[in-house]
């Protein structure tokens, strides 16, 4: 029998359990490329279009517009004409959901937790065993979903971690300091603590690119490469009406478009995104820590830590994307960049662009790391 090649519920990030179909962005009987948006998904962490990975004819749309269906369930029908409509309807009818990593018995749990100085920290490995691991940094209120479109997809060569910063995400909420060295030295002993004493790649996103920006000059040896999103510590310009704006939101309707500001498309913003950062924020003694930080870090509404001038003498490979329509640091500071460095903008892209340009961001860190 001819092909017959599945489009499922994909699995972003390390959470993920289900999506809510939105939109089909495509029709039957229309040809399908190869990376092109197909269906718009709603998660609890972001909304997103599906696209695909594999080229061929729209026979059949098998989801609809409001249905919540797990991980890998059936959303369409790939197949070409030689394909009766009875066969295609056959393998609707005989498909089935496959257990989550069934195919990876070994994955081990998603999750782990370090003690560090005293201060309990999740993180997350992925990928293989062996090979020199990348570290990924969050920023200012995030955690290590945030990268939740290039876990896996940067996991498929490299062994991967991701933390959650000290009162962020599910790490305890207490501070080492509210400095960008205090910070980095943190991270520093988290990787002593998860067995990483050798160097590593560091991808680190605004706050986040300020501590590796920090790690690189305070330990070279450590530091394999940089890659940089939308990083704090270029310029002195960052909009605190966003980070001041985050700490205060009390409501949704008071952190929506707190929220919007990250997104060159405000729609990214989901219901569940709105309630998952309200859940996160009052979270008890996180709201105070947070406002502690904002207010050392972007002192009278600026940066406080400027460091890219020292990584003049890095000599590394580093490699820096910004969002173009980036509202929360300008997108003129890639301008500072280290001598060196490649720097990658992105069109109608905001302040995060691993999650707004996930394919592009992936494929370029990939020939980072392999260059690193």
């Amino acid at each position: 029998m001819a092909d017959i090649i599945p489009i499922v519920m994909p699995k972003w990030g390390l959470e993920m359990s289900e999506g809510t179909v939105q939109d089909w962005l495509v029709r039957e009987g229309e040809r399908i490329e190869v990376g092109q948006a197909l269906v718009d998904v709603d998660t609890d962490k972001i909304s997103n279009a599906v696209e695909a990975s594999d080229p061929g004819l729209l026979r059949r749309i098998v989801a609809q517009s409001g249905e919540t269906l797990p991980v890998k369930a059936l959303l369409g029908v790939l197949a070409e004409t030689d394909v009766s409509d009875a066969e295609i309807e056959a393998y609707i009818a005989a498909f089935e959901v496959p257990a989550i990593d069934s195919e990876d018995e070994k994955a081990g749990p998603t999750f782990d937790y370090a003690n560090v100085d005293g201060i309990r920290v999740r993180y997350a490995r992925r990928g293989p065993d062996e090979g020199r691991p990348v570290l990924f940094i969050h920023g200012f209120g995030g955690d290590l979903n945030n990268w939740l479109f290039n876990l896996d997809a940067v996991a498929e060569q490299h062994p991967v971690i991701a933390l959650d910063l000290p009162a962020h995400g599910q790490s305890q909420p207490k501070l080492p300091g509210t400095s960008i060295a205090a910070l980095a030295d943190f991270v520093l002993k988290f990787l002593d603590a998860v067995g990483e004493s050798g160097p590593v790649h560091l991808v680190g996103h605004s706050m986040g690119g300020a501590i590796a920006l920090q790690m690189a000059f305070d330990a070279p040896a450590r530091v394999a490469s940089l890659a940089l999103v939308s990083p704090a510590g270029f310029d002195v310009a960052i909009n605190t009406g966003y980070t001041d704006g985050f700490v205060k939101a009390q409501s949704r309707r008071d952190l929506k478009p707190v929220l919007e500001q990250l997104f060159a498309d405000p729609g990214l913003v989901s219901r569940h995104m709105i309630d998952d950062m309200l859940k996160f924020k009052r979270m008890d003694g996180v709201e105070p820590l947070l406002a502690e930080l904002g207010a050392a870090l972007f002192k009278d509404g600026k940066q406080s830590a400027v460091l890219v001038g020292d990584l003049r003498t890095f000599g590394k490979p580093t490699v820096v994307f910004w969002g173009k329509d980036d509202r929360v640091i300008p997108a003129d500071q890639a301008a500072n960049a280290p001598p060196g460095a490649q720097v990658v903008l992105f069109d109608a892209t905001g302040h995060m662009a691993m999650l707004e340009k996930a394919g592009e961001v992936n494929a370029a860190l990939q020939r980072h790391l392999s260059a690193g």
